[in-house]
């Protein structure tokens, strides 16, 4: 075990805590939502940690050197700590029930799976076979650019972003930014400051909005505004393999 775990059955109830109709309901109109209490202070601590342990990692990412902003992000390798694995198990069945009324919205097919372990399967057969579960550490004048996490052919169309630290006393800034584009129209931005041990749920990559003829799917890319102080960590957790 890489790391001090919490049973399984308690993360199954935090993310069951959830109120996921109205959580439903917030992504239907704002492209994100925040769940419940997923993660208490010390095993926020613990993940967070985790950071200074590099084999248990197959890559870290400078986001200077890429241009995607400043800052590093670490993707796991298959071998997850237990809360990690655990929370994606658990809330996979919620996210598959939401995107799945996405996808009949839009006329979609919706290829996903019961099972995230059935959904992994398809990602590695199609050639997508690497962790895409990441750890992101932002320190002062960090930021990361809009951007969405596609790696394939194979998308699961949400993801969640855990906040690891507390705002106001870990860090300043470093706000989740998200920015949908509209057709004929300016992009609308919005803003969210993660509490500790809560996940916002979001879209990879475009959502179902309302219009005059029906349904359109607006593009949406994430991003993380400036750290201003102190140090930031999150942990993505993304359903479909790079």
């Amino acid at each position: 075990m890489t790391t001090a775990t919490a049973p399984t059955a308690a993360l199954e109830a935090a993310v069951e805590a959830t109120d996921w109709s109205t959580l439903g309901a917030e992504l239907d109109a704002h492209g994100c939502a925040l769940t419940a209490r997923l993660l208490d202070d010390g095993q926020c601590r613990e993940i967070a940690a985790l950071y200074e342990r590099p084999e248990l990692f197959r890559t870290t990412v400078d986001m200077a050197r890429h241009r995607f902003g400043s800052g590093q992000y670490r993707y796991f390798t298959h071998d997850l700590p237990e809360p990690v694995a655990a929370l994606r198990e658990a809330l996979y069945p919620r996210l598959l029930t939401i995107a799945r009324a996405w996808a009949n919205t839009l006329g979609r097919p919706t290829p996903w799976p019961d099972t995230l372990a059935e959904w992994t399967s398809m990602c590695h057969a199609a050639g997508q076979e690497k962790s895409s579960q990441i750890l992101l550490r932002y320190g002062p004048g960090d930021w990361n650019a809009l951007h969405r996490d596609v790696f394939g052919d194979l998308v699961f169309p949400l993801q969640v972003v855990i906040g690891l630290d507390v705002h106001g006393t870990d860090y300043t800034g470093g706000e989740f930014l998200l920015v949908e584009q509209r057709p004929r129209a300016q992009s609308r931005g919005t803003t969210t400051t993660l509490p500790q041990g809560h996940g916002l749920v979001f879209t990879t990559r475009d959502r179902p909005v309302p219009s005059a003829r029906g349904h359109f799917a607006a593009p949406v890319r994430h991003g993380v505004s400036t750290v201003r102080t102190g140090h930031r960590h999150a942990l993505g957790l993304v359903f479909h393999d790079a």
